[in-house]
């Protein structure tokens, strides 16, 4: 038996989709996890989306957004709004998302 009995023929499995990401100034190639341990996260590999998390690191970012956490959302805010290369992505990410 195969799993695409199970499902319909139109619904698709997928798991991770590609969109565009900023590093820096330059905008690259990534991809979106749909499932796994880091879903709606963005990732550079999909292998990566099924990877152990790593706890430490997780509880350094919590510690770190319970202190700034207001002051990193405003900053990220003014960049997404001001930065050349942050509105090119958005208007990237859009029109990859219409075409489907």
């Amino acid at each position: 038996m195969k799993l695409e009995e199970f499902t319909e023929a139109e619904e698709n499995l997928l798991e991770a989709k590609m969109v565009w990401r900023r590093m820096g100034k330059t905008i690259k190639r990534a991809v979106r996890c749909t499932s796994g341990r880091r879903k709606g996260r963005v990732v550079s590999k999909a292998s990566q989306c099924s990877a152990p998390i790593d706890h430490k690191k997780r509880m350094t970012l919590r510690k770190t957004k319970a202190r700034m956490g207001k002051r990193l959302s405003r900053k990220a805010n003014r960049t997404k709004r001001l930065n050349p290369a942050s509105r090119r992505l958005r208007s990237l990410n859009r029109s990859t998302s219409r075409r489907r």
